[in-house]
C-alpha cells in the first residue's frame, strides 16, 4: 500500500490536471502515464549506465544516445538525445519545457517502437498531448519528480490508486483488479520461461505485467539465453482489449519491464473475428461480467460449449479453446458461475468438471473489490485436456487478504494469501483436511451429485456446539424471581407517582 504522503502528491496532480482544464479520469490517467514513462525511460537508463560504469564497458542498450541527434519526423529538426531526457528538461523554466515536452519529447516516446508493426507503436500513433499550459506541466513534472519510480511495487501502488481514483469518481472502474490477487494467482501458476501467455480482457494488462516481473524474477539466468530472451520479449505475452487508450498503457507497461513487442492488440474476443485455438500455455484474466451482449457477435464455437449471452461464461469458454492441451488457467469469476441454476451455467461447469481438469475454486471475500464493488467472486483454476481428469477439487475459503474488508481497506495481520499460495503447491497434503476446515478436497463423483455445483458452501460441513441449557425448574424459578421484582418495581412506581 502507498503512504499517505504518497496519496496526497498523486491527489495533487490529479488536482492540477483538474485545474488545467483536463476533468476526464481517463484522460488524467493517460496524460500521467505519458509523463511517468518519461521519467522512467530517463531513470533506467541512468541504471544502466551506473552498471556499465561498474563493469567498466560501454552500455549498448540506451534509449537516450549519448553525443548524438535524434531526428523529429514532426518537426523535420534534430534534437540532441539529452535534452529529451527528464533530469534536464525538468530543470527549464515552464514555457521552454512546455515547448521540449510536446514538441520533442513526446514525438519521441510515440516513435520509440522498432516499426509500425510494433504494439507500442501501433498504440502509439494515436496518442495525443492534452496538457495544454507551461504552469500545469510545471506543476505536475514537480509532483511526479517527487515520486520513487524506480521501486516496481510503489508504482503498482501508484498505478493502483489512480485507478481506484477512476473508479471512484465512476469512471472505468472494471480495469482494476487488485495487484495482490493478481500477485497471487501468478504466484500460483509460475509461469515459465518457455511459454505463451495470455489475458483475452487484459485492461491495462496488470496480469501480463505480473507474469513478466515473475518470469523475470524467477527465471533470471535462462532469460539470458539469446533465444529465452528474444521469445520474451517478442512472443510470451499476449493481451486483447476493445479500449484502444488501455492497450495504450498496458503497451508502456510491458515496455517498461522489457517486453519490447508484445502481442498486444484491439479485439473483441467473443466475436468471431477472434480465431484463436489451441495457442496458449497459461491464461490469466479477470474478464468482464455481470453484463450481456449482442448474441449475433458471439463466436459460434462458444455458444456450442454454453448458449449464452452472459459474458462471465461465454469468456470460460473462450479460455477452453484458446489453451493449448496442458495449458493452464486462472480466472476470477463471479460467484453466480458456481451455483447458477440455468442451463448455460450447469452446461459450463460440467465442462470445466468432465472435459477438462478443473483443480480449485478459491472463493474470495466480498469486499475484495471494495471501495469500487462489493461483489462476491471466486477463482476458478483448469487445465485443458479434452479428456477429463477431474478427479478431487480443492476448495479455499479465503476469509482475508491483508486489507480490511470495508471502504476504506487498510492494512490489517490478517492475510490467507501466503496460505492459499503454499496449500496449492502441496495439495497432496490436502487429503487429510476435513470439511470442517478451511480448505478441503472434494470428490468429482459428489460435484456431479450435486449438479455440477461449485460453492464452497455445499460441501462445507458446519460443527455445531452443542449448547447446555439449564434445567427447566430452575428457568422456572427464575422467571418467578424476575416477575417479583417487576411487581414490586411497579407498586414502587405507582406510590412514588401516582
Amino acid at each position: 500500500m502507498i503512504t499517505g504522503e504518497i496519496k496526497n502528491r498523486i491527489d495533487q496532480i490529479w488536482d492540477t490536471f483538474w485545474t488545467g482544464g483536463i476533468t476526464n479520469s481517463m484522460t488524467i490517467l493517460e496524460q500521467m502515464t505519458y509523463l511517468f514513462f518519461m521519467k522512467m525511460l530517463d531513470d533506467a537508463q541512468d541504471v544502466r549506465e551506473r552498471n556499465a560504469r561498474q563493469l567498466g564497458i560501454e552500455p549498448d542498450d540506451l534509449v537516450f544516445k549519448k553525443s548524438k541527434l535524434w531526428h523529429n519526423p514532426e518537426t523535420d529538426r534534430d534534437v540532441p538525445y539529452e535534452e529529451l531526457r527528464w533530469k534536464n528538461f525538468r530543470l527549464e523554466d515552464p514555457a521552454k519545457m512546455f515547448s521540449i515536452v510536446r514538441n520533442d519529447v513526446f514525438v519521441f516516446i510515440k516513435n520509440l517502437g522498432e516499426g509500425k508493426q510494433s504494439a507500442y507503436s501501433r498504440y502509439m500513433q494515436s496518442a495525443v498531448f492534452m496538457i495544454q499550459n507551461p504552469r500545469t506541466l510545471d506543476k505536475v513534472v514537480a509532483g511526479i519528480q517527487n515520486l520513487d519510480m524506480t521501486d516496481r511495487d510503489t508504482m503498482g501502488d501508484v498505478y493502483e490508486y489512480i485507478l481506484g481514483k477512476m473508479a471512484a469518481s465512476g469512471n472505468n472502474g472494471q480495469f482494476r483488479t487488485p495487484r495482490h490477487i493478481i500477485r497471487m494467482m501468478v504466484e500460483m501458476m509460475q509461469p515459465q520461461v518457455d511459454w505463451e501467455i495470455c489475458d483475452p480482457a487484459m485492461g491495462s494488462a496488470g496480469f501480463i505485467v505480473e507474469a513478466a516481473k515473475y518470469v523475470q524474477d524467477h527465471h533470471h539466468a535462462e532469460l539470458m539465453k539469446k533465444a529465452n530472451m528474444q521469445h520474451y520479449k517478442t512472443q510470451m505475452f499476449h493481451g486483447f482489449d476493445t479500449d484502444t487508450t488501455m492497450l495504450r498503457i498496458g503497451a508502456m507497461n510491458l515496455m517498461l519491464h522489457g517486453v519490447d513487442a508484445p502481442d498486444v492488440k484491439w479485439q473483441d474476443s467473443l466475436s468471431p473475428e477472434n480465431e484463436d485455438a489451441d495457442c496458449y500455455d497459461l491464461i490469466l484474466a479477470n474478464p468482464p461480467f455481470a453484463g450481456s451482449i449482442d448474441g449475433g457477435n458471439i463466436a459460434k464455437s462458444l455458444l456450442s460449449v454454453t448458449n449464452t449471452k452472459k459474458t462471465e461464461l461465454l469468456f470460460l469458454a473462450l479460455f477452453v479453446r484458446m489453451l493449448r492441451i496442458g495449458g493452464k488457467c486462472a480466472s476470477i469469476v463471479p460467484d453466480g458461475v458456481l451455483f447458477g441454476a440455468s442451463t448455460a451455467h450447469q452446461a459450463i461447469r460440467k465442462e470445466l468438471v468432465d472435459n477438462q481438469h478443473l483443480k480449485a475454486v478459491i472463493s474470495m471475500p466480498s469486499g475484495v473489490f471494495l471501495p469500487y464493488s462489493g461483489v462476491s467472486t471466486a477463482i476458478l483454476i483448469f487445465s485443458k485436456t479434452n479428456a477429463g481428469g477431474t478427479d478431487k477439487v480443492w476448495f479455499y475459503d479465503m476469509k482475508a487478504d491483508g486489507l480490511s474488508l470495508d471502504q476504506k481497506r487498510t492494512p490489517v495481520e490478517e492475510n490467507d494469501i501466503p496460505d492459499v499460495i503454499a496449500r496449492y503447491a502441496n495439495l497432496a497434503a490436502e487429503e487429510s483436511r476435513t470439511r470442517q476446515d478451511q480448505s478441503f478436497l472434494v470428490p468429482v463423483d459428489e460435484i456431479r451429485k450435486n449438479g455440477y455445483v461449485l460453492s464452497l458452501n455445499k460441501y462445507r460441513e458446519v460443527k455445531v456446539e452443542k449448547v447446555k441449557y439449564e434445567p427447566s425448574d430452575k428457568l422456572l424459578d427464575q422467571l418467578d424471581d424476575y416477575q417479583r421484582e417487576i411487581t414490586q418495581a411497579l407498586k414502587e412506581f405507582r406510590e412514588k407517582y401516582l
